[in-house]
């Protein structure tokens, strides 16, 4: 697994601290949702996406260093996977994504091995 999947990119420009929940989230090709959680623990951080009705309501997990760019006057967390790719991600897993290494693994491993 590539280690910097779970680090903010300094380019990003993310301040440690920031309040990134409620922000729109724009993958390459379009909105899929708003931030409903963030974590900026050095190592592993992530945004839990809330993806409405554009995938059912289902949740998904992105690494930190999916993330491009955030917009502070827009609201808005920019990242670099498009919709289908968000979408063919592993189902998170609310009960495994906090305690089992073994989920982030498996979840920064998927997101690694796309193309740029």
């Amino acid at each position: 697994m590539n280690e910097h999947m779970w680090t903010h990119s300094p380019a990003s420009g993310y301040q440690m601290g920031t309040g990134l929940a409620g922000y729109k989230v724009e993958a390459r090709d379009g909105e899929i949702g708003k931030v409903d959680k963030h974590s900026d623990d050095v190592g592993s951080a992530y945004i839990v996406v809330d993806t409405g009705v554009w995938i059912f309501g289902k949740e998904v997990l992105l690494p930190a260093g999916t993330i491009t760019r955030i917009d502070q006057e827009e609201h808005k967390v920019f990242v670099s996977r498009t919709k289908e790719e968000i979408k063919g991600a592993p189902g998170f897993d609310r009960s495994r994504h906090l305690g089992d290494p073994g989920y982030h693994r498996q979840v920064g491993d998927y997101y690694s091995r796309l193309p740029m």
